[in-house]
């Protein structure tokens, strides 16, 4: 049996440069590029041998790719890190950081020696100073640190470093987000978009992540992605990651070319990646090709090259501190450039390696210092990218998406429900549908800055209803631009909501994924977490920026999707993301009622938490009248915590409900019973602890008193964790009910019959309350 990738029918092209088909570069540009990259080589191992920490190898494998993009090729404006219409380097390989951090002070120092007057404010510099915060704390109290208010940079790459968007380093979440980047670019832009160029190694290509986050990039047409791989080999513990020359890989039996190849993108192969001349041409190829389609750059290199220590061992270890192999390190350095670094003298404390440390960057400020011409070319070269920019500005496509328009004073309100939004007493409605309803309200007010997509189950969570107006299938730049649905890849939670989060983070448009919530909420966690921790980085440096929300729904949440058994019907997925994030990050969403969706939309929204998880059942309901039953309007939801139903003088009891499965099974089979025996209770619902939490804290007591909560019992349908902030007492415990109380799975069956099995269905709810209020 053969095999044969037609790559004609695919419409994609793949290169491989021959070394001989070329011009090479002109020596006096091949001298400064030179110079560059052992200043830089050599700062890698600086940083390394003072911080005893970080990854050196793949910085210094990628650090000629950048070099020729960041100075070549790029159009940006190093004058303004946070212009969104600038070409974007994505460093997906987040364990590159090291090298990232010393390119950008590398570059930082050659303006500031050259063209001092196009550095913006400190905070938007990435100095040489600030190296000295590399793996630090922001509490670090050493001298220098202090001195010059350096900043923490991270030991994977935060949206802290002026020109980064995206919080890296999970594995797989970088290609994922920089896909989401892309996307939304070439959205708003369409053909003048900007170029999103993806920092990625062998290693970093295999998680499942990437896999999906490619076949999405390449299914949407993403011509503006470019993908580079720093062919090195070594892994963490392999240096034979990938299948070559015939010879097996350790981990995958593919190479980076055949992988991204059957994903669909053109692919250039450059044999040598420390050629500059190789490395300029692939990269002036690339840009060339005119197919729709996205494009990857292999480059074959060497992890640590030049290092002393090759391969894996260099991935996250260098030289000791200040050893003989370190001192080794240097002398390229010094004796090319006639310079000399200082040796470590005296005890080793944080006082005396900050010194040191120092010491050895004002080595690296000295060679650009002493090397004029050189610095002068590379800093001409930094100078014309911001002309290119200028020259050629990157404005929106005609009627373009726009998402501020959702945040305008009295755009939107959770008091003032669209009609689309409005459901009759009696009708039948779902919670989904009802999401998708007030999602597509959105979109209409915004000309359709809301992308959606969901792990092959747009209809059924309602997703696609959210593209109704403006267009059916999958968004494409040239065949379905219109269309606001984008695909996914197939079934791939993993990476949509890296996806979206990328989407998110320009602040053009809002990234929404769905699945189910027992699958999507695990998930989505990491990426929900990086695109926290870059939004609030992303404020160290702009304090103005609010947050970028992207949309996580949980669908088909819970017990009521019993039919399809307790692999897609179970309640863990509220606490994966519940309570579970700091700060402003998360807000999660448990509507009862279809007519909550609006309210608690509308209102999270505008409270604009980086994250928003919705969690909505599959079943339809019928809309009760509340007025008419004594119970709190949907718009009483906003608060989070609210007294669904008020007892008539001293209550009987109180009675906590979470979850759409309970609060009906009690208003439809419990609230009747109520009635008849004359039970006098108070009823609270919990419709998001996150909205709760953002109120005053004397609002909290007052809505939700710790009486209550001392007092109180509860009935869940999501996981006993999820009951302890709101029931404090033993006795209210031993009364609590949710759906594993009994120590078991639910079996399948339709949603009344799970909650029955559960214990929880009206009558057991009855009987269950009865006994509570007669102990009291």
């Amino acid at each position: 049996m053969t095999f044969e990738l037609n790559l004609k029918d695919r419409g994609i092209e793949f290169i491989s440069l021959e070394p001989a088909s070329y011009p090479s570069i002109p020596a006096e540009e091949l001298d400064s590029l030179e110079f560059l990259d052992l200043c830089y080589r050599t700062l890698c191992g600086v940083m390394f041998n003072h911080a005893s920490s970080g990854h050196p190898g793949g910085s210094i494998s990628s650090g000629r790719i950048v070099e020729s993009l960041l100075f070549n090729q790029m159009n940006y404006d190093i004058s303004n890190p946070m212009d969104r219409t600038a070409d974007i380097i994505s460093y997906a390989a987040g364990h590159k950081a090291l090298g990232l951090y010393a390119m950008w002070a590398c570059r930082n120092e050659i303006v500031k020696q050259k063209a001092p007057e196009l550095l913006p404010e400190v905070s938007q510099q990435l100095r040489l100073e600030d190296l000295l915060g590399f793996r630090k704390n922001p509490i670090t109290k050493t001298p220098l640190f202090r001195e010059f208010n350096s900043k923490p940079l991270d030991g994977h790459p935060t949206p802290q470093t002026p020109f980064v968007w995206l919080s890296t380093g999970p594995s797989g979440v970088g290609v994922a987000g920089s896909v989401g980047l892309a996307l939304t670019l070439k959205d708003m832009h369409g053909e003048n978009a900007p170029n999103v160029h993806v920092i990625e190694g062998e290693g970093g290509m295999t998680p499942g992540r990437v896999a999906e986050a490619v076949a999405s990039a390449a299914s949407s047409g993403l011509d503006n992605l470019f993908f580079h791989v720093d062919w090195n080999q070594s892994s963490i513990d392999s240096d034979r990651v990938t299948r070559e020359d015939g010879e097996p890989g350790d981990y995958v039996q593919w190479d980076p070319c055949e992988f991204l190849l059957v994903h669909g993108f053109n692919v250039l192969y450059v044999p040598d990646g420390f050629d500059f001349s190789q490395i300029r041409e692939a990269q002036k190829q690339a840009q060339a090709i005119n197919n729709g389609r996205p494009t990857g750059i292999v480059y074959r290199t060497v992890k640590g090259w030049q290092y002393g220590i090759e391969g894996r061992k260099s991935h996250g270890g260098g030289h000791k501190f200040y050893s003989e192999e370190y001192l080794k390190t240097l002398q390229p350095f010094e004796e090319k450039l006639g310079l000399k670094f200082p040796l470590f003298a005296g005890e080793k404390n944080p006082k005396n390696i900050e010194k040191a440390y120092y010491d050895s960057l004002l080595t690296i400020r000295r060679a650009f210092e002493s090397n004029p011409a050189m610095t002068r070319q590379l800093s001409g070269w930094i100078i014309e990218s911001k002309q290119r920019l200028a020259a050629s500005p990157r404005k929106f496509r005609s009627n373009a998406p726009e998402l501020g328009k959702l945040y305008e004073d009295g755009a939107i309100s959770p008091l003032e429900r669209p009609e689309s939004c409005t459901y009759e007493t009696g009708s039948s409605q779902t919670l989904r549908g009802s999401l998708g309803h007030a999602l597509n309200h959105v979109n209409r007010l915004t000309n359709g800055a809301v992308l959606a997509a969901a792990a092959d189950l747009y209809g059924s969570t309602n997703i696609a209803s959210i593209s109704a107006g403006f267009g059916s299938g999958f968004w494409h730049p040239a065949r379905n631009p219109e269309s606001r649905l984008f695909s996914a890849g197939g079934i791939t939670e993993d990476a949509m909501g890296g996806i979206c989060s990328g989407i998110a983070t320009m602040g053009y448009e809002m990234g929404v994924g769905s699945s189910y919530g027992a699958f999507i909420a695990p998930l989505n966690t990491i990426c929900a977490k990086t695109h926290g921790i870059g939004q609030q980085t992303l404020r160290h440096r702009a304090p103005g920026e609010p947050n970028r929300t992207f949309v996580v729904v949980c669908g088909h949440a819970g017990v009521k999707t019993g039919e399809d058994g307790p692999t897609h019907a179970e309640p863990q997925a509220l606490q994966v993301l519940q309570e579970n994030f700091p700060g402003d990050t998360m807000i999660t969403l448990t509507p009862w009622d279809p007519n909550d969706l609006w309210p608690l939309t509308a209102e999270a929204l505008l409270q604009r938490p980086a994250v928003l998880a919705p969690y909505v059942t599959r079943p339809s309901e019928i809309m009760v009248d509340r007025d008419a039953l004594g119970l709190a309007p949907p718009e009483a939801s906003i608060k989070g915590v609210y007294k669904l139903l008020s007892a008539n003088g001293k209550p009987d009891g109180t009675v906590i409900y979470q979850g759409s499965d309970v609060a009906y099974a009690f208003v439809t089979g419990v609230l009747p019973r109520l009635r008849e025996k004359g039970v006098n209770l108070d009823v609270y619902y919990v419709a998001s602890t996150e909205l709760f939490d953002r109120l005053e804290q004397q609002e909290r007591s007052e809505i939700y008193p710790f009486s209550t909560a001392s007092s109180a019992m509860m009935f869940s349908g999501f996981t006993v964790a999820t009951t302890y902030r709101w029931i404090m007492s033993q006795r209210g415990r031993e009364y609590t009910q949710y759906p594993w109380k009994k120590g078991y799975f639910l079996g399948s069956g339709t949603g009344d019959v799970c909650l029955e099995q559960a214990g929880m269905h009206p009558e057991a709810q009855w009987k269950t309350i009865q006994k509570f209020i007669a102990g009291k």
